[in-house]
């Protein structure tokens, strides 16, 4: 039960990290700003239902489809910790990954949308790639390992929670902005980018020890 508790609350912080909801949300209502409230409402959920069926296919099948291409579970640790490093390491030094956050620069650069494509910005930047990127499906896939159908239920869970988590701060963006203040907003986003670091440099570190490099090494 420990063990569970310890899956559950790794896969939490790994996904809040990357998703980072409250950071996130300046995307969003950069990309919402000329909509109601309704449409903005919509727009949240159709990104996040989206990007919840995207975690949930390669939770589920994911493996079949690196199967297919030779891809280990080691090799997939050691690239997505590496992806998942770098992109904390840009963090911490208050930059946007285009990894992570790829319409970061569009947005600081203040392009908008038309008018009456809020389906496409809820797909495309919000759902593919800042909410479920290539960061994202790597964490999934990492944390839900084939035929350990418990951790990948906690997997899907603890996703589906930040999903809750990331919707609320969606609707409430602006009052979430005004009251941290840019400040605040850096703040948090180095936070995030440490955690993230450390979280990339660990599945690193275990993508080398399933794939069995380190035993030569440890056997000296």
């Amino acid at each position: 039960m420990t063990d569970l508790v310890h899956h559950a609350l790794t896969v939490f912080m790994a996904f809040f990290a990357i998703m980072n909801p409250i950071a996130n949300s300046v995307i969003f209502l950069s990309l919402t700003s000329n909509l109601g409230i309704r449409s903005t409402r919509r727009v949240a959920l159709r990104a996040l239902r989206v990007a919840f069926g995207i975690v949930l296919v390669f939770a589920l099948f994911g493996s079949m489809v690196f199967a297919l291409f030779g891809v280990t579970l080691a090799a997939l640790r050691i690239a997505g910790g590496v992806l998942i490093a770098l992109v904390g390491y840009r963090m911490l030094h208050g930059e946007h990954s285009l990894v992570s956050h790829p319409a970061a620069l569009a947005t600081a650069d203040g392009a908008s949308e038309p008018e009456g494509s809020t389906n496409d910005v809820a797909i495309t930047p919000l759902a593919i790639p800042v909410l479920a990127g290539p960061g994202t499906i790597a964490t999934t896939m990492s944390y839900a390992p084939s035929g350990q159908w418990i951790l990948t239920g906690i997997t899907i869970a603890m996703f589906f929670l930040i999903c809750v988590i990331t919707y609320l701060a969606f609707v409430f963006s602006e009052q979430i902005l005004a009251r941290i203040g840019r400040d605040g907003m850096a703040v948090i986003t180095r936070l995030m980018g440490l955690i993230l670091a450390v979280i990339g440099v660990q599945m690193l570190l275990m993508g080398i020890q399933e794939s069995g490099v380190l035993v030569p090494v440890m056997a000296h």
